[in-house]
């Protein structure tokens, strides 16, 4: 493994016939850039391309052999070019200055979010996506903010993200309700914390939250928050329906990334 940077930002983007994941990282490294232009910014895709707006692109190392295609994520850990990694998915926009966690995050090998907050800034209990984690006592694991340092503690969890995935059929028959569960990264992050001792990656109440605009946090009726609220964006700050919104807007609805990203052409 080659680290050829001290620090940087990584986004795992692989499109599929559905989404177009590399226009979601487009406009999240602009938006980063907008903020913090020194920022180091990796891809990591399944295939080579050139971006200037990336400052490396790596293509994932198991890729083509993926079952899920959820499972990507342990690859990130042999895939980074940085010694310190703070990995950001893809459908974030950054609308403020994030470059103060790199501080906290120190505090452990590997951090990981575990609350988020609506568009007006509320930490949100609604457990609607949350059933499997609470029936289980798992970590309220939100991998889309994602902090890890070259350490063996770090190595030690993509790889036990990875056997999650991989033997799955086994997880499922040792977790409650899990016959019908398909895995899932904050899932296979739960369950890798709470195997290794959540302690290891936690910091509880201190950590970085996203803006999670899904409907049942939102309170809004429409699936696509932006059919029923209004947002803007102003020389890098966004609102929505006139609050302005923390550091990491997780937007969910993907087609909104070619209306955000001509905010930062």
């Amino acid at each position: 493994m080659q680290h050829v940077d001290d620090k940087g930002y990584l986004v795992v983007a692989v499109n599929n016939s559905d989404t177009d994941y590399i226009a979601c990282a487009r406009c999240l490294a602009k938006s980063l850039k907008h903020w913090h232009p020194d920022a180091k910014i990796c891809l990591a895709t399944d295939h080579p391309l050139d971006d200037d707006v990336f400052d490396y692109v790596r293509v994932l190392p198991y890729a083509s052999e993926l079952e899920w295609k959820l499972d990507l994520d342990w690859q990130i850990f042999y895939t980074t070019p940085f010694h310190e990694t703070i990995k950001l998915e893809a459908d974030l926009l950054i609308t403020g200055p994030i470059d103060h966690w790199w501080t906290l995050l120190r505090q452990k090998d590997l951090v990981f979010s575990t609350d988020v907050v609506d568009h007006r800034g509320q930490v949100s209990n609604n457990r609607m996506y949350r059933r499997i984690f609470d029936l289980n006592m798992l970590p309220n694991a939100y991998n889309a903010i994602t902090y890890w340092r070259y350490s063996r503690n770090a190595e030690m969890f993509f790889n036990t993200v990875k056997d999650v995935f991989t033997k799955w059929s086994i997880v499922q028959e040792n977790i409650k309700s899990g016959a019908d569960e398909v895995p899932n990264t904050d899932l296979a992050y739960a369950l890798s914390a709470d195997l290794l001792g959540r302690e290891n990656f936690i910091l509880p109440g201190v950590g970085p939250m996203m803006v999670h605009m899904k409907p049942g946090i939102l309170g809004t009726s429409a699936e696509d928050w932006s059919k029923e609220l209004t947002w803007e964006i102003d020389r890098g700050t966004m609102r929505v329906n006139g609050y302005t919104q923390s550091s990491f807007f997780h937007y969910q609805q993907k087609h909104l990334a070619k209306e955000f990203v001509t905010h930062y052409e």
